[in-house]
Formats: C-alpha cells, sequence, structure tokens
C-alpha cells in the first residue's frame, strides 16, 4: 500500500489585523503551520523563518526511522536563525513562533510542535487533538484550576509558555503516528481553534469535502465568528495510490511566508517544493456611523425648564454615581501581573487609570527581577497580563520565576539566554 497527502492551505489577516503573522506550507511529504507574535513586527519574520528552515524536509530522502530527528534538527536550525536574526537587529528582540508540523514519512506520520497552534486528526468520524497547547491557560486545566470549556473563553488563552524564540530551552514534543488511509488532518493556528467550537471543527471535517472547500469553510467559519487575529489553516487527507487518483504535487505556501520579505530565508524552489503562493487580501469594512441629529426643542417658560432641567440633573448624576460604583467595584475584583520598582508584581485591580484615580494597587512584589527573564516574557510582563483570579496570578507568578531562574543560572555559567535572555 503507498500513502499519499491530498491537501489544501488557506489563510487570511483576520477581522482586526493590519497584517498577517501566520504561515502555513503544504505539501507532498510536509504540512505546516506557524503562528508568529511580538517583537517589533517581527511576527511575520518568525513564522516565516519556520517554514522556510523546514520546507526542504518536503522530500522522499527524509523519511525512515529518523523522521522526528529530521523536524527536531530543523526547528533547531529555525530557532538558531532567530537568534541570529535578533543579533543583528535588536528590535525584533522579544519575537517568536508556535510550529505545528507534520511529515509523512512511507506510512509513518512523524510530528513536531510547540506553542499553542493544534494538530487534529479526524478518524472514523472522531475528532481527536493530536497537541497539547503550551500555554497558561492549559496550565490551569493541568492543574484542576479551570475546566476544559472555562479555558475555550478564558480572557488569557492565548498566553503561550514555550513558542519557539531563540532560546536553546525551546524544545518541541515529538511524535510518530501510523498513517491510515480516510485519516484527515488538520492543523490550524488559534484564530481557528479560539473561536469555531471543537464540535463544529469535527462536523465541517467530517462532511467529506475535498480538502480545498472545507479549509474555505474552516475560514469562513471563523471570520464569521468574528476572529480577531490571523486565522491559518491546512487539511490533508491520507489516501492510498492504489485506490484514487494521485492528489497534486504542487506544494502550497500562505500567510507572511508567501511574500519574500528583506532578511529573512526565501522558500527553497526546488522540483519538490516550488510553491504556489497563495495571496489573500483582507477586504476592509467601512463602519459609516449614521450623523444623529437631534432637534431643538421650542422655547419653555423659563421657571419650569429650569426646574425639569435641575431634575434631569440629579436623576443623571445618581445614575451615573450608582454606575461609577458599580464599575469601581468591579474593577476591584480583576487582578493583573506587572511590574513595580523593576520588579514582577501582582496587582488588583485594572492597569487603565481613569484621570487622576488609580484603578490598581500592588497586592505582591515578588524578587523576579524583570530583567532577569527572557525578552519574550519580559516584553508581556511589561505590558501587563490580566487574570481573572489571584490564583491564577500566583500561577503565572511561579511560571515566570522558573523563566527567570534558568536564565540567570545560564548567564552564572557563561552563557545566555539567547532571544530570551538578551
Amino acid at each position: 500500500m503507498d500513502l499519499a497527502l491530498d491537501y489544501a492551505a488557506r489563510s487570511d489577516v483576520g477581522l482586526v489585523r493590519s497584517e498577517n503573522q501566520d504561515s502555513g506550507y503544504a505539501g507532498p511529504h510536509l504540512l505546516v503551520v506557524a503562528d508568529g507574535m511580538g517583537g517589533h513586527a517581527g511576527g511575520d519574520i518568525a513564522s516565516s523563518v519556520a517554514i522556510g528552515t523546514m520546507v526542504p524536509l518536503d522530500g522522499e530522502s527524509h523519511g525512515g526511522d529518523d523522521a522526528t530527528a529530521h523536524l527536531s534538527s530543523r526547528l533547531a536550525e529555525a530557532n538558531t536563525e532567530l537568534h541570529s536574526l535578533v543579533d543583528r537587529s535588536p528590535e525584533l528582540r522579544g519575537m517568536g513562533t508556535t510550529v505545528t508540523a507534520l511529515m509523512r514519512a512511507g506510512n509513518k506520520i512523524a510530528m513536531a510542535h510547540i506553542g499553542d497552534s493544534r494538530a487534529y486528526l479526524l478518524r472514523h468520524g472522531e475528532l481527536t487533538q493530536l497537541t497539547r497547547d503550551h500555554s497558561f491557560v492549559q496550565s490551569l486545566v493541568d492543574e484542576g484550576r479551570i475546566t476544559a470549556e472555562e479555558a475555550e473563553s478564558h480572557p488569557q488563552r492565548s498566553l503561550v509558555t514555550r513558542v519557539l524564540t531563540g532560546s536553546p530551552d525551546d524544545e518541541p514534543d515529538l511524535m510518530v503516528r501510523e498513517g491510515r488511509p480516510g485519516d484527515r488532518y488538520l492543523l490550524c493556528s488559534d484564530g481557528l481553534s479560539g473561536f469555531v467550537a471543537r464540535d463544529t471543527i469535527e462536523e465541517i471535517l467530517a462532511e467529506g469535502r475535498p480538502p480545498g472547500p472545507t479549509a474555505d469553510r474552516l475560514l469562513e467559519l471563523a471570520l464569521r465568528a468574528g476572529a480577531p487575529d490571523n486565522v491559518t489553516v491546512v487539511v490533508a487527507d491520507v489516501v492510498d495510490l492504489d485506490t484514487v487518483r494521485a492528489p497534486s504535487t504542487v506544494p502550497q505556501v500562505v500567510g507572511a511566508a508567501s511574500v519574500r520579505r528583506k532578511g529573512t530565508r526565501a522558500i527553497p524552489v526546488t522540483p519538490a517544493q516550488k510553491a504556489a503562493a497563495l495571496s489573500r487580501e483582507a477586504a476592509g469594512v467601512d463602519d459609516e456611523a449614521d450623523d444623529l441629529t437631534l432637534a431643538e426643542e421650542g422655547p419653555r417658560s423659563g421657571r419650569l425648564r429650569w426646574l425639569r432641567v435641575g431634575a434631569v440633573v440629579l436623576v443623571v448624576l445618581a445614575v451615573l454615581g450608582a454606575g461609577a460604583y458599580a464599575a469601581y467595584s468591579w474593577t476591584q475584583r480583576q487582578y493583573f501581573v506587572g511590574v513595580q520598582g523593576g520588579q514582577v508584581a501582582i496587582f488588583q485591580g485594572v492597569s487603565q487609570d481613569l484621570g487622576p484615580l488609580h484603578l490598581s494597587h500592588s497586592r505582591q512584589v515578588t524578587a523576579i527581577s524583570v530583567e532577569d527573564l527572557p525578552d519574550f516574557y519580559r516584553s508581556k510582563v511589561q505590558a501587563t497580563v490580566s487574570v481573572d483570579t489571584l490564583a491564577e496570578a500566583e500561577t503565572l507568578v511561579e511560571s515566570l520565576r522558573k523563566e527567570a531562574v534558568v536564565c540567570v543560572s545560564r548567564k552564572a555559567a557563561g552563557g545566555t539566554c539567547g532571544v530570551g535572555g538578551g
């Protein structure tokens, strides 16, 4: 039995973003989704580097028992290149990218994964998530603090704890599965999985339409759901060449990697790797607000007019006062992690101020120096990270403490933290 992949890749900038930082690739032997983030407009560069480094794996010569080793080696090379880019362009410090990659090696499917992009398998009509999110919210699920259902709508579900940043500690998860005819794989960024329900994804994948129309439909549903983030999907079917016609062997590149950018690796062009760039332009929607004109009322008697105005003012002040008190009470039930005096701190309230009124106060100032954090996490903390409860804030702080200890230890040994530690 000779297996092959029938595939399609799609990407869209989403409804809010001004540029696409996602990248995707689909070829006869390789499927990859990379969701770039952080840095000075560096997310698109990071995801493009990841795709460009891995595309040479799309060939027959990288199969066999060493498939996961090939994936790991290429990701390490991409990580090194990210480090070099930051050395040459310090303004990119803090950028990173998720990578979820599947490689067909004969009848085996090897996978590498880091970040919160996902890989799913639909087999016999049942959808299984193959990857585990490297995210703060997933750690809360693992600890039993929240349920998987609560994680789907958690405000910090996009806060990742491990991505490709150039740091030596950026190690992916690796695994191998047996490929079976009829299997359908989905790789996607969180622009899809964060806004379209799992049941809906399963239903669309199980409809049996070819990969192209299926990918189009998933993208459409993500945008209809109001996805503000970039959306990238790769759909691939495992087919038996003895029973079906040979699928297309023309690779597809989408998102940031489909545009050659100065300072990044170009997608290799070989007979097995020629990429048909699929550029999609996001249609701008102009929300035109109707002008509302209030007609002037006719003259009233002076005393009656002022009595009515006074009554209205009193009512408005009462409503505003009650509303302001309720709003302030709500802010004091919120928490966030930020910086105070150069140290990581837990704050109660919200990070915004209302004129001279401070809506937050420090609840706990830790011994973690912000300068000891890898840049990727430092930038997150400096921008503040909102959480729902004090317990979640403490869990996040403990994760940051571990990152700082590793970074400080490496520096003390004469090394560096790479992109993460400066």
